[in-house]
């Protein structure tokens, strides 16, 4: 089992395809509702969220989500039956293995109810025909020539008392989602130092700003105090769902006083100076955050 706990929760939908071979009399005592076992289309319904939930007990890499909806519609061609289960589920991994195995056990199940009658049964194919959601739907490319900053603030880290390991990792984050172009630089809890160089950057018109640190409620904590001034258009959004992120691992996030919006075209953030706390917020927000430089210019969601 992969360890998928900084992933997010998105709406994720997979649909899985069952074909079964069959012969023409059998497609004729299913028309005709003579199987005496039942009707394969009711017994299919019940079975395949059944299956779904189930699907983490039997198969050891799947974990244990939320089914939220599981579904199997049965359509009659010349000669063969053709199965089709979707699943639903709000989850940080993708339900396509139960919807695989849901419809698999669904095919399993058909043949038992047919075989008195037909001897030549073929389950031909089982196949994943769609999956939705998860991180791979909302990443976006940012530009070429896209530039961003780290600012980190701490008197300790500035005064050479602390190594820096929030920034740092920050940094890493960005890398990873395909920014390479990163200035940073180190300056104390003072709000004009911070402000000054905010600003700068924002002059320059490097597009993403990240502050890390003095987002709490220390007498020194002042970075909300520096950057709300400089800000446009706030988003509340954003450190919002940070934070919801962040409550899911620790009470403490309530404490955080980080804020988010918007100079010119510059987006600015503000994530905590703890090395955890600054990497549960990057994991949050990125590449879903990225989405805003698309609207920025007059895209839409």
């Amino acid at each position: 089992m992969f360890d998928i706990s900084e992933k997010i929760k998105t709406l994720r939908t997979a649909k899985a395809v069952a074909r079964i071979k069959v012969s023409p009399e059998t497609i004729e005592r299913i028309r005709n509702k003579e199987v005496e076992k039942g009707d394969i289309f009711e017994v299919s319904k019940a079975i395949a969220p059944y299956s779904a939930k189930k699907t983490y007990e039997i198969l050891p890499f799947c974990h244990n989500i939320p089914i939220e909806w599981a579904g199997c519609e049965i359509k009659i061609r010349d000669n063969f039956l053709e199965v089709e289960v979707v699943v639903k589920t709000i989850a940080r991994t993708g339900c396509e293995m139960e919807a695989l195995f849901a419809v698999s056990v669904c095919a399993l199940n058909i043949y038992d109810m047919l075989k008195p009658y037909d001897k030549q049964i073929i389950i031909e194919e089982i196949k994943l025909a769609e999956k939705s959601g998860g991180r791979s739907e909302f990443v976006e490319k940012v530009k070429d020539d896209f530039k961003a900053g780290v600012l980190v603030i701490s008197d300790s880290v500035f005064a050479g008392k602390k190594q820096d390991k929030a920034g740092k990792e920050i940094i890493k984050i960005l890398n990873e989602n395909g920014i390479k172009d990163v200035e940073y630089k180190i300056v104390p809890d003072e709000i004009e130092m911070i402000k000054e160089e905010i600003v700068s950057w924002c002059e320059r018109g490097v597009d993403l700003v990240v502050a890390t640190g003095g987002t709490g409620l220390s007498p020194r904590d002042v970075t909300p105090e520096a950057i709300k001034p400089i800000i446009e258009r706030e988003i509340p959004g954003i450190m919002e769902f940070a934070r919801i992120y962040g409550a899911e691992r620790t009470p403490y996030t309530m404490l955080s006083r980080g804020i988010a919006g918007i100079k010119g075209k510059t987006l600015i953030l503000t994530l905590p100076g703890s090395t955890r706390g600054a990497r549960e917020s990057m994991m949050a927000l990125f590449p879903y955050i990225l989405h805003i430089y698309k609207i920025m210019e007059g895209g839409k969601h």
